[in-house]
């Protein structure tokens, strides 16, 4: 296939997908090389820009997908305003907070650092594909392991966890710890507001700090 074929047919691959496409099936399906597929996907990232064309295209990790440019973000919002869901609650983005940063994460882990039960609000997490579960603990009892999703990085904006804010050096244990969370959460709360023209990931809100039901 000639370039122009290629970059034709990943963006409509990208476009029917909508969500996110990993690289390794670009190439299956195209019988392309894993280096043709990144440098015809940033070929299109630059030319989206450049041309400040409605779409971008993001790569998450070892996949790409299309969204909505940032320059559009008002006239999307208005145009779907009654399909908007509700936030995340600060219970929501705290847990996520802590997953996110400590990944693999139990339950109990969680609530440890939270001083509160967060079965309800793990619950909703996993129902948004925020979190999923990836095994469990080998101490006794087996607790569930939980990580985040692709469909966090994308909702937040992030191509990899590695983009995340920096904590300083901390844990449970020393007297910085809730302060670094504070800090990340915080950070986390900046990019819940969602890079303009992506939709936020939302979670209902869930019980007030300190109370969750069960």
């Amino acid at each position: 296939m000639e370039l122009k074929e290629i970059e034709s047919a990943i963006e409509g691959i990208l476009f029917a997908a909508g969500e996110p496409v990993g690289v390794e099936r670009l190439c299956l399906a195209l019988e392309i090389d894993r280096a043709t597929a990144d440098t015809v996907c940033q070929r299109l990232s630059d030319y989206y820009s450049y041309e400040r064309r409605g779409l971008r295209l993001l790569r998450l990790e070892n996949s790409y997908q299309l969204c909505s440019a940032p320059s559009c973000a008002d006239a999307i919002r208005r145009a779907f305003e009654s399909r908007r869901p509700p936030r995340l609650s600060q219970p929501a983005l705290e847990v996520l907070a802590v997953i996110a940063y400590y990944q693999p994460a139990t339950r109990a882990y969680v609530d440890q650092i939270r001083g509160v039960d967060s079965a309800y609000t793990v619950g909703l997490l996993l129902d948004r594909e925020l979190i999923e579960e990836c095994g469990r603990l080998a101490v006794p009892g087996r607790p569930i392991q939980y990580r985040t999703t692709q469909n966090f990085l994308r909702s937040f904006g992030l191509s990899s966890l590695e983009d995340l804010p920096e904590l300083p050096n901390a844990s449970p244990e020393d007297g910085q710890f809730t302060l670094a969370m504070q800090a990340g959460l915080a950070r986390l709360q900046e990019m819940e507001a969602g890079p303009p023209g992506q939709e936020t990931a939302a979670v209902p809100a869930a019980a007030e700090e300190g109370v969750e039901p069960l």
